[in-house]
């Protein structure tokens, strides 16, 4: 082979030269046939080949692997098996090496462009991996005028070459319509990646009113015509008045006197009118008493606030008082007592696979840790881990995708050990240095100040 290892980029090619001597007496035909992963994308020309005794021959091999995820990135050995025709029993088989470079390509879509609702809206995120190596990638939703909320599970995915991996968000609005037309809420996810610019998709949240417009304006109408009413009751009240007056009855009438008795004198007319007068109707209205019984008898008033009354004499409570928000506390430094400075994501960005370092401490979001309870110490979003779950000497220690894996489990033990619980050994300095930029990795523990943290 001629070269024996080649490199070649999907959709391109590439060729070697393979020769062939016919070290036999005899004149005889080579017949050429492909070998291994790389055989489909591999021509021989000619695909025979005839010699005399002694004599060389040369045929080319053509490597074109196309740009898909099927061409695996990476070293991928091949071979091409030759037969003689005369000696078919003597078969040879030369070997090579082919290197397909690596490719990423990341295409993503909205399941569905467009949903409506009043509360909340769940499109699916459909991220494909065209790329013919593995892909992590972080999911972020944004919009114009900040008219949306974004629950995106999961947040960071990891995609093989060739699959897709979805990822579902629940879009709710901030403020609710409860009047009114629907309205077009346009928002944007964002992929992104390590070292590229974040791939956007766009789509469209119809947010829908609460109640319709016709009952808008029934329940205003109907609002309106209760306000007229009562202020027309209170207005023309009805007074209720007696028309009765007062009338005096006359009655003189003389008894027949019986035989044998005494007469008498019936009373005079004046002087039996007052026995005889009816009463005066009384009006139908009614005087207010001033002995107070009235206020008795009515039911007891309610209290203006009714929030104020506590039972058992307890104090009252002042309207408009809300508990305070409880507030989370931010992120925690972790500092060398060697060199005094801080323990920062090298490059600071989010990148999976980073290594850290010490440097200045500055408060920024890449020297903030976060201990967990699952023994995980994070920051943005990632977690401090050993190099490919190391245990020896020397192991470098990054930020990685949260796994679950022993080989992210740190604790700070006593005194000021911050340990790996997997490899039992502690975050050291690289050669005990103390200048910005020093890189850390696990050590046995020694007690030396390089190997003493502290958080603040």
């Amino acid at each position: 082979m001629e070269p024996a290892s080649a490199t070649v980029d999907p959709g391109s090619s590439t060729r070697v030269r393979l020769r062939v001597r016919n070290t036999g007496d005899v004149v005889d035909e080579y017949r050429f046939e492909p070998v291994g992963d790389v055989a489909p994308w591999m021509t021989v020309e000619p695909q025979t080949l005839r010699l005399y005794p002694g004599t060389t021959g040369t045929v080319e091999l053509t490597f074109a692997p196309p740009r898909t995820p099927d061409a695996a990135a990476g070293p991928n050995p091949y071979a091409v098996r030759i037969t003689p025709t005369e000696h078919p029993d003597a078969v040879t088989v030369p070997e090579g090496n082919l290197t397909i470079t690596s490719f990423t390509e990341v295409r993503a879509e909205l399941v569905p462009p467009t949903v409506k609702g009043r509360f909340r809206g769940r499109p699916k995120l459909a991220v494909d991996n065209l790329g013919n190596t593995k892909v992590t990638a972080s999911v972020a939703g944004s919009d114009t005028g900040d008219h949306l909320s974004y629950e995106i599970r999961p947040s960071n995915v990891q995609i093989e070459p060739g699959r897709a991996a979805f990822v579902e968000t629940t879009l709710k609005p901030k403020q609710l319509i409860w009047f009114g037309a629907k309205e077009e809420r346009p928002y944007k996810l964002a992929v992104r990646r390590s070292g590229v610019d974040p791939t956007d998709v766009e789509g469209t949240y119809v947010q829908r009113g609460f109640l319709p417009r016709w009952l808008a304006t029934f329940f205003g109408i109907f609002v309106a015509l209760a306000i007229a009413f009562v202020m027309i009751w209170f207005a023309y009240k009805p007074q209720v008045r007696t028309s009765a007056t007062e009338q005096t009855q006359q009655a003189g009438a003389a008894l027949a006197p019986s035989a044998g008795a005494t007469p008498q004198t019936l009373p005079s007319t004046a002087e039996s009118a007052p026995a005889e007068q009816p009463q005066t109707q009384q009006p139908a209205t009614r005087e207010p008493k001033d002995d107070g019984d009235d206020e008795e008898a009515s039911p007891p008033k309610k209290p203006e606030n009714p929030a104020k009354e506590t039972s058992g004499g307890g104090s009252e409570e002042k309207p408009g008082t809300e508990a305070a928000p409880e507030t989370v506390a931010p992120g925690t430094t972790i500092y060398g007592h060697a060199s005094n400075r801080c323990i920062e994501v090298a490059g600071h960005k989010w990148r999976d696979g980073a290594p850290l370092q010490i440097a200045d401490c500055n408060g920024k979001n890449w020297q903030k840790w976060d201990f967990r309870s699952d023994g995980t110490i994070r920051s943005m979003g990632l977690c401090m881990d050993a190099t490919w779950g190391g245990t020896a000497n020397g192991t470098v220690v990054q930020v990685a995708v949260c796994s679950g894996n022993p080989a992210q489990q740190f604790i700070l033990a006593g005194p000021k050990d911050l340990v790996n619980v997997q490899a039992n050994k502690c975050v050291d300095v690289v050669d005990q240095k103390t200048g910005n930029g020093a890189r850390l990795h696990l050590w046995e523990c020694n007690g030396r100040d390089n190997q003493k943290w502290s958080t603040r």
